[in-house]
């Protein structure tokens, strides 16, 4: 990968998508999206890969979005479409079973990604939140459709409008994990799943899948509607303040 942050391998018809900036906490940069979405994208129409894992390591999954970056991108290329964009589409449109492996922090992005996967593992020291709130902005990436219609509306409003964040238990109470396990070991069991998946019929999973997930229509509809709303709140008083309020404290 060219800037190393983010780790493609194969093994037994299974991509495994990793997260390398742990001097970071994983924080993503536009570059990180573009070889994620790169990485989902050249899946869809190779029969050889049959299920896909996102994973972060050990002891983190990922931060979000890196701020610094996200602001440089922003500003540079404000009437484009943002690399996070680009990839909150590959996951929409996507056609094969991805499982997440999350063994410590998934904060904004690593939470909202996390409902566009099929089958979530993680640490019992995993937490997860979209704190888009705290910066005076609104959530992204279909969020606001995945998540009341996953874990009911009383706990999405508790994690999209008052930013609160959940445990892995609390999570796995709310739906949106699949099972919890000792850290240090999503990732070992993330790939036991895949295999258990690539045995089963490659076409009856594809057909199942889409029958079981909201139409990629839809959720690109509400990826567009969300992004709109979130590009005026980034003009926002609010989330001008939030933003240099973040800004001075990086300086201190």
């Amino acid at each position: 990968m060219p800037n190393g942050n983010i780790v493609v391998t194969e093994e037994r018809g299974t991509r495994v998508i990793t997260l390398r900036r742990p001097g970071k906490k994983n924080a993503i940069t536009q570059d990180m999206y573009r070889e994620m979405s790169h990485a989902i994208d050249t899946a869809q129409n190779n029969p050889d890969i049959r299920c896909m894992i996102i994973t972060g390591g050990s002891g983190v999954f990922t931060a979000g979005d890196d701020i610094d970056d996200f602001m440089r991108a922003d500003t540079a290329r404000p009437e484009t479409l943002s690399e996070g964009a680009k990839f909150l589409y590959s996951l929409a449109l996507n056609v094969k079973p991805i499982i997440a492996a999350v063994d410590g922090a998934s904060i904004g992005m690593g939470t909202v990604m996390l409902f566009h996967c099929d089958y979530v593992l993680a640490s019992n020291a995993a937490t997860f939140s979209a704190p888009y709130i705290h910066l005076g902005l609104v959530p992204v990436g279909a969020a606001s459709l995945l998540m009341p219609n996953t874990m009911g509306y009383q706990r999405a409003f508790a994690m999209l409008v008052m930013g609160r964040t959940f445990s892995a238990a609390e999570a796995h109470a709310a739906g949106f994990v699949n099972a919890v396990v000792s850290p240090g070991h999503t990732e070992v069991e993330a790939r036991k799943v895949a295999r258990e998946i690539c045995r089963l019929p490659a076409e009856a999973v594809a057909t199942s899948r889409k029958l079981l997930r909201a139409p990629a229509e839809e959720l690109t509809r509400r990826i567009d509607q969300e992004g709109h709303l979130f590009g005026e709140r980034l003009k926002s008083e609010e989330a001008v303040a939030a933003f240099n309020a973040f800004a001075n404290r990086k300086k201190k």
